[in-house]
């Protein structure tokens, strides 16, 4: 492994591994509908993608109380829940997960879903056993906060500038930054890629395919 650029790779979920971000657009624009508040754009609610649930709540809806905010989150949970087993995995991610883990690489996910949901699509996925850690939202810091990476590099013995983020939202990219740990940033996802290319990264790639290559040469 030292002849390599990095010793763990950290991944995001939703938009980076998983194809949700319709899914979570949808479910955000429905909760709004359900409790009488202004349904967000399609570019609004993708731009909370990667925030924890609450954060996310907070800037959809920015004027609401906190009883309100909690039942915005409800409803979210209610319409994405009843749809999550619809989601897939981008194609290709399986295999290439298979092939890093394989290759040495330490694996882990920092998300800003909740464990429980977390740990729901892991197994759904069978994803669970590629990855040596992970961290999410309500048990650590939510994106930006460098505080996810520096739980996952600690745990796994890594420093930090020996990891890489790969996330598909300005959020992956800036905890990354602010972690100290370089990044790449997937333009498929949530954010643009005008928006990603705002924040620091590595290099900005628009497929698995692009990235399984990247990752060939550079990693």
């Amino acid at each position: 492994m030292s002849e390599r650029n990095f010793d763990l790779i950290v991944f995001d979920w939703d938009g980076t591994l998983m194809d949700s971000t319709a899914l979570i657009v949808e479910s955000i624009q429905l909760a709004c509908a359900d409790i009488g508040v202004a349904i967000p754009s399609r570019e609004r609610a993708a731009h909370v993608i990667g925030l924890s649930l609450l954060g996310a709540v907070q800037s959809v809806a920015p004027d609401l109380d906190e009883a309100s905010c909690q039942r915005l989150a409800e409803r979210y949970r209610y319409h994405y829940l009843a749809r999550d087993h619809e989601t897939v995995l981008f194609e290709g991610i399986r295999e290439l997960l298979e092939d890093l883990r394989a290759q040495g690489y330490l694996l882990a996910v920092a998300t800003g879903k909740a464990r429980r949901g977390l740990d729901r699509v892991l197994a759904q996925s069978g994803l669970a056993p590629l990855f040596h850690a992970s961290r999410c939202a309500d048990e650590s810091f939510s994106k930006p906060h460098p505080g996810m990476l520096l739980e996952l590099t600690e745990q796994l013995l890594v420093a930090p500038e020996r990891a890489l983020m790969i996330g598909d939202t300005t959020h992956d990219l800036l905890m990354a930054r602010n972690a100290g740990t370089a990044a790449l940033g997937m333009t498929y996802g949530a954010h643009p890629a005008e928006g990603l290319a705002t924040a620091q990264s590595l290099a900005l790639l628009g497929s698995v395919a692009e990235l399984r290559d990247w990752l060939t040469c550079n990693g």
